[in-house]
């Protein structure tokens, strides 16, 4: 799999590639403060990198030296683009090389693989978001399972704001269910904002990250965004909306089948949950999980499952995941 978009690339000998790039100006950025986005490379595939001039010569295993050259070769047109490059987007690119090197009918690195916002580009940083930003752009319905920091509530966001910037529905409807309050948000001071502020904190940091201050001020007052417990959901049809239930494991069935009814006409809608991580009280089945089971023969919904392998949060995340989901297979390997 040869990339030509950063200038040339020449097979040198079986296990050996160089790459030659266009522009000399772009090569501080490509390789990095003491070249540590080509130290990078070098660890995670386990290749050998010599730069000569605008040329870099990579030598290694011939899956490893090409997964090299894909990921070089992306980051480099991503900096023709005028966008920026740092670790995370280095390491993003890794995996999505390696992923489309292991599965050679995956194209993981388009333009359909992100979102547009005000403030930023938002792409896929592995295999399993490059999935969900299809789901999301193919589906009205689409349920995101799996553990912390895999960007299940952070893409849904990208996705919404981008709609709702190119006109395709009118407004954004953001849900939580507020387990810890009980939802008797009634005896909390303020109003109805100041009241859910701390259960859609999560939902709010997403949206700062996408559009400027003033105009996210602006849409809220005006109620182009919405937010608001699942309580206040139910009696609504909600239509031209991009509408997010996070945390969605917290449902009761009854909470669910209201949410899921309430999808209007040109709407699309995003649940998003860790099954793992219920807080509902002893007996109480998630909503989630039962309407997983009653929705799984129905055509047009997108179900989308993240691993450990998609956490994009500080590496140790991944690590305590893992380390969480051994606990509970042992556990569960020693039931009678």
């Amino acid at each position: 799999m040869t990339d030509v978009r950063a200038g040339s690339a020449v097979e040198l000998a079986e296990g050996r590639t160089q790459l030659e790039f266009d522009d000399n100006q772009l090569l501080a950025s490509l390789y990095g403060e003491r070249d540590q986005h080509l130290d990078r490379v070098e660890r995670q595939l386990g290749v050998s990198m010599v730069t000569r001039g605008n040329r870099v010569v990579i030598s290694g295993p011939p899956s490893a030296t090409e997964a090299a050259r894909l990921a070089l070769s992306r980051l480099y047109d991503r900096l023709k683009q005028g966008q920026d490059i740092d670790p995370p987007i280095v390491e993003a690119a890794l995996r999505l090389a390696q992923a489309e090197i292991a599965d050679r009918s995956l194209s993981l690195w388009q333009e359909d693989a992100a979102f547009r916002t005000r403030k930023r580009r938002i792409t896929a940083r592995t295999p399993g978001q490059a999935t969900y930003i299809k789901a999301l752009r193919d589906h009205e319905l689409v349920f995101s399972l799996g553990p912390a920091g895999t960007g299940k509530t952070y893409l849904a966001v990208a996705a919404a704001v981008d709609l709702l910037m190119t006109g395709q529905v009118e407004r954004i409807i953001l849900s939580r269910p507020a387990v810890e309050a009980g939802e008797r948000l009634g005896f909390l001071p303020g109003d109805l904002r100041d009241k859910v502020d701390p259960y859609l904190r999560p939902l709010f940091d997403a949206l700062g990250d996408m559009l400027p201050p003033e105009q996210l001020a602006r849409r809220l007052g005006t109620g182009e965004i919405e937010v608001a417990p699942i309580a206040f959901m139910r009696g609504r049809t909600l239509s031209r909306a991009f509408v997010i239930l996070d945390e969605a494991q917290n449902t009761t069935p009854i909470q669910m089948k209201m949410f899921l009814t309430r999808l209007g006409e040109g709407s699309r809608m995003v649940v998003t949950g860790d099954p793992t991580q219920v807080d509902l009280p002893p007996g109480i089945r998630s909503g989630l999980a039962e309407a997983l089971e009653t929705l799984a023969s129905v055509e047009g919904i997108g179900i989308v499952r993240f691993t450990d392998r998609d956490v994009v949060r500080h590496g140790f995340v991944a690590r305590i995941v893992r380390a969480y989901e051994a606990r509970e297979r042992a556990a569960h390997a020693g039931e009678p």
